[in-house]
């Protein structure tokens, strides 16, 4: 070993190994050569002798020390028995790890790797065995599985946290959460889960789930906790706990949809099937959506269902179905009228198609309509369109508006019995229909014989059979 020990402030002091070259040295510690070469300018990077020491301006990464080993900078007041302690292993070991070294004479900053004891092949009671999954690391390994990073280290002597490997076995303290007993459900906790939240929304309660989760800390629920919930599985038939209904997946679904579809969010979904991937949903698969179910009868007497369009809101809305926006917000208390989503299905208070007083039908106002054009055009006048429109503003005549003109015009009469009219709008097509009157395409066809399903215009009249 050579007798001058190189200056090295925030480096490490690195023993030169059979094979070393600066280049190699250089790729290990992500330094360059250059680098090594400034830090050591009395060394001879063409003639480098086993053991000697040289400075490399780095720390030491991964892949420094051979596999089976840790790297390890020597600290002040390290001796080779207080290290041998620390990493529960021996003084002879890291002698052999590291012959070049004097154990006497062990400098601050000296690079030493130290060898990692086996890990255990049979864990101590009270713990579960784990093998290391690409993307593993303690602090994820201690929220998944309800411990601590200090308490896996403990029961794991010499592991590197620096440096799991695929593969690798460890022990993990407590029991395995993927063992929840019968008759319960592993539930991963989210952002703004509470135990009291979980308790309701899985019809059971805080005690019942403390019960059946010995240690956990109600008042520190940690992100991607695995905690068992009493009761089944949610996501099985039959199962849906109360203010959800069961659906069964079919071809194109997904969470977005089906939160636009049933008035509820991707979130609400998520909390009420635990488990659910939401990227790979399967035909057939059943899930649990919180409401009170699809279709006709989901909005309340003296109310119908709509589909919001681009650009619908409240007011809007309100103005166009001759209600206000109060009763509209009461109709739908769990809407966000501030974030209405394209598709969404809301409840409008009144009758809803055929909502026109007898005498009269219901028109789409389109662009550059006007009461007087409108007079005109259906042979009536513009007081008898204002009489059966009272609140309606003539000079603020919104594109999409509904309103009801005296006379037979294209209106009453014009669908066979069990159908009505409808008024085509932004979006609709034959297939968005028959799901949002509970019909089918082809009974819509049927009804209507003579129109071309691929060239609907935005105020066509169409004939809707009824369910």
């Amino acid at each position: 070993m050579a007798n001058n020990t190189p200056s090295c402030p925030g480096g490490t002091l690195y023993n030169i190994r059979p094979g070393d070259t600066f280049f190699n040295i250089a790729a290990r510690f992500g330094v360059t050569v250059h680098d090594l070469m400034r830090a050591n300018p009395r060394v001879d990077p063409n003639n480098l002798r086993i053991c000697d020491l040289i400075c490399v301006p780095a720390q030491p990464r991964p892949g420094v020390c051979p596999t089976g080993s840790t790297a390890y900078l020597v600290a002040p007041g390290d001796t080779l028995f207080s290290i041998a302690a620390r990493f529960n292993t021996t003084v002879e070991a890291i002698n052999s790890a590291n012959p070049c070294i004097d154990p006497t004479n062990l400098r601050v900053s000296q690079l030493l790797c130290i060898p990692q004891a086996p890990m255990p092949t049979v864990c101590p009671p009270g713990s579960t065995q784990y093998t290391i999954r690409p993307g593993d690391t303690l602090f994820s390994l201690a929220i998944q599985f309800n411990t601590t990073v200090q308490a896996i280290l403990a029961i794991n002597p010499g592991l590197d946290p620096n440096n799991l490997r695929v593969g690798q076995i460890i022990c993990i303290p407590g029991p395995t959460p993927t063992q929840c007993p019968p008759g319960s459900t592993q539930y991963t906790i989210r952002p703004g889960d509470t135990l009291f939240s979980l308790a309701i929304q899985f019809n059971t309660t805080v005690q019942a789930i403390l019960a059946i989760n010995p240690g956990l800390d109600p008042n520190n629920l940690r992100v991607g906790q695995i905690i068992c919930i009493p009761g089944p599985s949610p996501t099985q038939p039959g199962r849906c706990p109360t203010g959800s209904f069961e659906y069964t997946i079919r071809s194109g679904d997904t969470i977005y949809n089906l939160a636009i579809e049933f008035n509820t969010t991707v979130e609400a979904i998520l909390a009420i099937n635990p488990g659910i991937n939401p990227n790979n949903l399967q035909i057939g698969q059943v899930i649990c959506i919180p409401g009170t179910g699809p279709g006709p009868g989901r909005c309340p007497a003296g109310t119908f269902e709509y589909t919001i369009m681009a650009g619908d809101t409240f007011f809007s809305l309100a103005n166009r179905f001759n209600t206000t926006v109060a009763a509209i917000q009461a109709a739908n208390p769990n809407v966000d009228p501030n974030n209405l989503q394209i598709g969404q299905v809301i409840c409008i208070p009144g009758a809803g198609p055929g909502r026109c007083p007898a005498g009269t039908f219901e028109y789409t106002i389109m662009a550059g309509d006007t009461f007087f054009s409108l007079a005109n055009r259906f042979n009536t006048t513009v007081a008898a369109i204002q009489a059966a429109n009272p609140n309606v503003d003539p000079n603020n005549l919104q594109i999409g508006q509904v309103i009801c003109i005296p006379g037979a015009g294209p209106g009453p009469g014009r669908c066979p019995a069990g159908t009505f009219e409808y008024t085509v709008r932004s979006g609709d097509t034959f297939f968005a229909l028959a799901r949002r009157f509970n019909t089918t395409v082809a009974a819509i066809q049927a009804a209507n014989p003579n129109v071309d399903p691929d060239r609907l215009q935005i105020g066509q009249q169409i004939c809707i059979p009824q369910s």
